[in-house]
C-alpha cells in the first residue's frame, strides 16, 4: 500500500496508539505527527479522518502533561468537528469530554464546567 493511503494513515494512527497504551510516547509521536501531515495534504484539513488523528495527538499530549499543546489541537478538532460532522455527532461531543479532560487536568474547573454544559470553550 502506498504510505499516504488513508488505509495506510489508519494503520500508523493504530501503530500509535499501541505504543501511546504502552507508554512509548517518543515512537508514537512522529508516527501520529506523519499521519495529520499526511491526511491534511490527501484527505484535507477538515476531513473526519484528519480530525481523528489531530485528536489523536492531542491525546499523546494531554497523557504526558504536554497541555499548551493539547489545548489548541483540541479547539481545532472541535471547531472543526462541529462544522463538518455537527454539534451532536459522538466524535464532537468525544472532543467537548477530550478538553474539558484537559482543563480539569490544569485546575481549570471553572471552563470545564462551561464547556461540558454549553459545549463551548471559553474565549
Amino acid at each position: 500500500m502506498a504510505p499516504r493511503h488513508p488505509a495506510t494513515l489508519t494503520s500508523l494512527n493504530n501503530l500509535a496508539a499501541l505504543y501511546q497504551a504502552q507508554g512509548r510516547y517518543a515512537e508514537a509521536e512522529p508516527l501520529l505527527q506523519q499521519a495529520v501531515s499526511a491526511s491534511r495534504e490527501v484527505l484535507g484539513p477538515r476531513h473526519p479522518a484528519t480530525l481523528t488523528s489531530l485528536n489523536n495527538l492531542a491525546t499523546l499530549y494531554q497523557a504526558q502533561g504536554r497541555y499548551a499543546e493539547a489545548e489548541p489541537l483540541l479547539q481545532q478538532v472541535l471547531s472543526a468537528s462541529r462544522e463538518v460532522l455537527g454539534a451532536r455527532h459522538p466524535d464532537t461531543v468525544a472532543t467537548i469530554q477530550a478538553l474539558a479532560s484537559l482543563y480539569r487536568a490544569e485546575g481549570r474547573n471553572a471552563e470545564a464546567e462551561s464547556l461540558l454544559k454549553d459545549g463551548n470553550p471559553p474565549k
